[in-house]
């Protein structure tokens, strides 16, 4: 029996990993079919109920493609994503959905090898 593949969502910042996304797809780079993405302004702006409730909805797995130094909006970008992602681990935990469940990882705006590196990485693990 095949195995079926990790549904994921990808919370992605539009001015920074967006386009590493977009850019995947235009050179063909292959990652797992299941895999959503929402669009923010900013990766610190991403909510622990919209999580939670991505995992409600049947997604086997949350990914915050973060903005790194890179954020136009916020220097602090990355702590701020960091507290949040920390947060969230918490209350997965209190509801028992493993903290691996959800990842974070700097995508840059022309890292789209780096963005596929990481789905597939992200989709073996949930796959296990």
């Amino acid at each position: 029996m095949e195995k079926k593949a990790p549904k994921i969502l990808v919370f992605s910042t539009e001015k920074i990993s967006d386009p590493a996304i977009d850019l995947a797809g235009l050179l063909k780079l292959h990652y797992p079919p299941i895999v959503f993405t929402m669009e923010v302004p900013c990766s610190s702006a991403v909510k622990s109920k919209w999580i939670l409730h991505a995992f409600d909805q049947g997604f086997d797995g949350v990914f915050i493609a973060a903005d790194g130094t890179d954020c136009s909006y916020d220097e602090s970008c990355t702590e701020k994503t960091a507290k949040i992602i920390s947060q969230t681990h918490e209350l997965m935990k209190e509801k028992g959905i493993p903290p691996e469940k959800l990842k974070m990882a700097a995508i840059c705006s022309v890292c789209a090898e780096s963005f596929v590196k990481q789905m597939n990485g992200f989709a073996d693990q949930l796959s296990e």
